[in-house]
């Protein structure tokens, strides 16, 4: 996978999340584990190699992705992963991510 600039569509949602750094040790929370979850499906069905993935975690979560939570940066590289290889669109991705904003909003 190659390494290119940030998505438009994912640094919007850099304004929708808390602080960088700084978290303290706690329990992964549900969408940490589903992310874990999805990231080795992914792998298992050859979509996304995972040390292609963490290698890019490394390289995005420190220059590109900086401003996200700690915590926030593998499910941000994945999506940008997955971008890169044409698995999904920017407006798909969009579409899902303003999907899951207004189910939240409703709880």
């Amino acid at each position: 996978m190659t390494v290119g600039g940030p998505y438009p569509v994912l640094m919007a949602s850099v304004r929708s999340v808390g602080p960088p750094g700084g978290e303290s040790a706690r329990a992964p929370a549900p969408w940490e584990a589903n992310t874990q979850a999805t990231c080795d499906c992914l792998s298992r069905h050859g979509t996304l190699d995972p040390v292609e993935r963490r290698r890019a975690e490394d390289e995005l979560g420190a220059t590109v992705y900086a401003d996200f939570p700690v915590r926030a940066r593998p499910l941000v590289v994945t999506a940008h992963a997955l971008l890169e290889l044409g698995a999904i669109s920017e407006p798909e991705l969009e579409a899902k991510m303003n999907a899951v904003r207004a189910r939240f909003r409703k709880a």
